[in-house]
């Protein structure tokens, strides 16, 4: 044995692919360039198992009783030994040109916000990883595409949202998204790992980028210098010509105006400091696009197989404990509320508050019990994946269940509160949960490869879809309705709403309708941005204003009289 541990460490590579091989596989990798195999590794692999619990039972190949080859015992952190990471292909001019051109238009159009001038950003990067990855060999393939495609996309929500929150999180997911494009992959490593190869990419692409420079610049010296020349003498020009012509016509002034930035001394740092993150950040990317980081190489290890009692008799008892619940449920539905808050004396509102959260909770401890579960299932016998199979499956059905009764909660809820950011943006996330669970539910069935990408595209989608909705403008338009239905109405959480909800709020009767909107107005007064940093909301809303000026009866007495009137009637 230890002869044997001594030559396996001397070959210098864990060989998790021969053992991979023995113990039923791991995820195939799924790069989006040609990886040669490397010196000694086995020529062939074995197929990856379709579902967690193929992974788990394919280690029944010997004959009972006989041991079963395996890796040996490593310490912790060798599963990412087997990662294979190339050096990248020499960079080249057109890659330089395009980083260099996202950290310009960052300079000049992130100054004010964030609106379509990110997607104006976004664009010459783009090409910087196009041109990266073609210099390296790579092909785009399906899923590249529409990582690429959902990070664009949810670049659009800037664009056309006036709110922070949701912008924020479909930036964050853009980037995410992103990620996955340059990294490529299918398994659970490589989609929750893939943004760490970026951030590792922020230091080593801008080395990349001066090494590749240096090298062109040895040999294209005489061609760079006319180059930057035309370019300093094309700036003079229009630099000389276009002040001449501003200020001889005030129209073309107002032109010039709208189209060139406004820029000032006292910005300088604020400006170097955007130019710089966008050219990191371009640089990053392509860096990363020109030699990726293989994620779906990274070997997890497999929990170990309990046996049939041990594993599966607390998952019955959980399994019996939502069949009562949800019987219960159930039996509230069809008998009616009225008995139920009668026996508890729980008022309506009550009732409603005190189950959503404990049902988001338990939704969210189900997963995780099954993600254990599976790590921990047995797989000594034949019949193991069946139980697996029936075990979990049920779980998951009875857990589909507790969502719904939680999304009716929530639903009570708000007609007793009315809706806010926080109650619609946790009630996303539980019906997101509820179709992981349905995912979880078809792996158990046709085979979980395509589970990892799935969960990741439905996340990315889900908060493009949440942005594209426009939550602060439904939760106005929720409120607006409650309000002519039961003339109860928050102003003060209504006046924190920002400039997507105008075209809701602007339904409201005087003079509720202008206390409502003089925080908005006010704030859309003061900013004043130019047109690549202002949304579709808050033009909207400029629009809106303007054809119906706040009313000036609205003082601030009268809406402090009005609030309270409303509030608590």
């Amino acid at each position: 044995m230890r002869h044997r541990s001594w030559a396996y460490c001397r070959s210098g590579a864990l060989r998790t692919a021969g053992a991979r091989g023995r113990s039923g596989g791991g995820p195939v990798p799924d790069t989006s360039s040609a990886s040669e195999p490397r010196a000694g590794a086995p020529e062939g692999r074995a197929p990856a198992a379709d579902t967690p619990e193929d992974m788990a039972t394919s280690r029944t190949g010997s004959p009972e009783g006989a041991p079963v080859a395996g890796p040996p015992v490593v310490g912790p952190g060798t599963w990412l030994a087997d990662l294979q990471v190339k050096e990248p292909a020499p960079v080249r001019t057109a890659t330089l040109w395009a980083a260099l051109a996202a950290g310009v238009l960052s300079m000049l159009l992130l100054g004010e916000g964030v609106a379509v001038n990110l997607l104006i950003v976004a664009i010459p990067a783009v090409l910087a990883v196009y041109f990266a990855a073609r210099r390296a060999g790579r092909r785009p393939r399906a899923w590249t595409l529409v990582w690429g495609a959902l990070g664009l996309a949810l670049l659009i929500v800037p664009a056309l949202r006036d709110a922070e929150w949701p912008s924020f999180l479909a930036v964050v997911t853009a980037v995410a998204a992103g990620s996955l494009a340059l990294h490529g992959g299918r398994s659970w490593p490589a989609v929750l790992l893939g943004p760490i190869g970026v951030l590792n990419a922020v230091v080593t692409g801008p080395a990349w980028a001066w090494q590749g420079l240096r090298s062109l610049s040895g040999g294209a010296r005489e061609r760079l210098g006319p180059v930057l020349r035309a370019l300093a003498v094309a700036a003079v020009l229009l630099l000389v010509f276009g002040a001449l012509f501003a200020g001889a016509d005030a129209a073309f002034a107002d032109l010039l105006g709208v189209l060139v930035p406004d820029t000032s001394v006292a910005d300088g740092p604020w400006r170097v400091l955007l130019f710089a993150l966008g050219l990191v950040g371009a640089l990053a990317a392509a860096r990363t696009a020109a030699a990726p980081v293989h994620w779906d190489q990274a070997h997890v290890p497999e929990g170990r197989a309990r046996g049939r009692v041990e594993w599966a008799l607390p998952l019955i008892v959980l399994i019996v404990l939502f069949a009562v619940f949800n019987a219960v449920q159930l039996a509230v539905l069809f008998g009616g509320y009225d008995a139920v808050l009668q026996k508890t004396g729980q008022t309506y509102a009550e009732y409603a508050r005190q189950g959503f959260w404990q049902l988001l909770l338990a939704t969210l401890l189900t997963l995780l019990v099954i993600v254990l579960a599976l790590r921990w299932a047995p797989r000594t016998r034949s019949g193991d994946r069946t139980l697996v199979r029936s075990v979990l499956g049920t779980l998951c059905v009875l857990t589909l269940v507790v969502v719904a009764s939680a999304v009716r909660r929530m639903d009570m809820y708000v007609e007793a509160y009315g809706l806010t950011r926080l109650r619609i943006s946790v009630l996303a996330v539980e019906l997101w949960l509820g179709l992981v669970i349905v995912f979880i539910l078809a792996a158990g069935a046709w085979g979980a490869r395509w589970l990892p990408r799935a969960v990741a595209a439905s996340a990315a989608a889900g908060v493009l879809v949440f942005g594209l909705v426009s939550p602060d403008e439904l939760v106005a338009e929720r409120n607006v309705q409650r309000y002519e239905d039961t003339g109860r109405f928050d102003l003060d959480y209504a006046r924190g709403l920002s400039a997507d909800a105008v075209p809701a709020l602007d339904k409201l009767t005087e003079p509720l309708r202008s206390c409502v909107l003089r925080d908005v107005a006010a704030g859309l007064d003061e900013r004043g941005a130019p047109w690549y940093a202002t949304s579709r909301g808050e033009a909207e809303a400029r629009r809106i204003l303007d054809e119906r000026p706040l009313s000036a009866q609205a003082d601030t007495t009268e809406c402090a009289r009005f609030r309270d009137e409303v509030m608590y009637r």
